[in-house]
């Protein structure tokens, strides 16, 4: 069986998996048209933490050329813009690669790469369907190649808004040992994703609101210490823990706009109560 059936076939049945294998996630989750917030985001918050932990990197690794991966990347929207900023930066870019369970996103993936990147990038960027649960042997299939030739592969390692749903699965133990195996000695591991002290949850909001607290599983999010748990145990140096950012995803000019201007003195008085979590984590030598 194709991997792309084989894992569409394990998950189809859950309404959760159902809603990003629609077409409408391809809107939610591509550059095109998933808001004002993230491409913000692209070019400012995340771009930062990016570069700042490629600047962890050993030397020799950023001279010769850095091979990116993305774990539950949707629709390709944040590894494409990643290789199109370190390419302007004047970073050397070995290869690129990205994942998701949908197959649906990743056949979006493909088409923004066309699009978004100029041939030559394209060339060194691929997208294939894995689960975070199972990832190395989902890209070891997906790709054609053996586990072995993937171990210690990669320098670095990206991950947002996705590392929650292996917590929820009780699986994140599992995602954090398949990424050590991936990435290599020196080579970061960046997660970020929502934090569970955010006052302001949507999708928490919405069931309260419903009544829906026999759903409230499908909104549990992991503390800051949750997400650093499992890169602690499985051998990481946990290099950053903390909590950041103000804008959403979802908002447009003006709520950016405004919270970028807030972002001073939210930060001052409730950092802990931030918007998202980050985890930075490095592979020891």
């Amino acid at each position: 069986m194709p991997q792309a059936m084989k894992i569409n076939s394990l998950t189809g049945a859950d309404p959760f998996f159902r809603e990003y294998m629609s077409q409408d996630a391809i809107l939610k989750y591509t550059r095109g048209t998933a808001g004002f917030g993230i491409n913000y985001l692209l070019d400012h918050d995340y771009k930062q933490v990016y570069l700042d932990a490629i600047k962890r990197l050993p030397q020799q690794i950023v001279h010769d050329g850095i091979r990116v991966f993305e774990f539950g990347c949707g629709g390709g929207m944040n590894l494409l813009h990643l290789v199109a900023v370190l390419n302007r930066d004047g970073y050397n870019i070995d290869s690129a690669i990205g994942t998701d369970f949908s197959p649906v996103l990743i056949e979006a993936a493909n088409k923004e790469a066309q699009s978004y990147l100029t041939s030559q990038q394209r060339s060194r960027v691929q997208f294939c369907v894995a689960k975070n649960e199972t990832l190395l042997e989902d890209l070891s299939a997906g790709l054609g190649k053996e586990r072995s030739g993937l171990e210690n592969r990669f320098h670095f390692i990206i991950g947002v808004n996705t590392i929650r749903y292996c917590h929820r699965a009780g699986k994140q133990l599992d995602c954090a040992r398949d990424i050590l195996n991936l990435v290599g000695p020196g080579g970061v591991c960046v997660v970020i994703d929502m934090n569970d002290r955010f006052p302001a949850f949507s999708s928490a909001l919405k069931n309260k609101v419903r009544g829906k607290r026999n759903r409230e599983e499908e909104c549990y999010l992991p503390s800051l210490e949750e997400y650093s748990e499992p890169f602690e145990r499985t051998g990481f140096e946990v290099l950053r823990s903390e909590h950041f950012c103000w804008v959403p995803h979802s908002g447009g000019p003006f709520l950016t706009r405004v919270l970028c201007t807030l972002t001073p003195l939210l930060n001052a008085v409730a950092r802990s109560r931030a918007m998202r979590s980050l985890v930075v984590a490095r592979k020891p030598s």
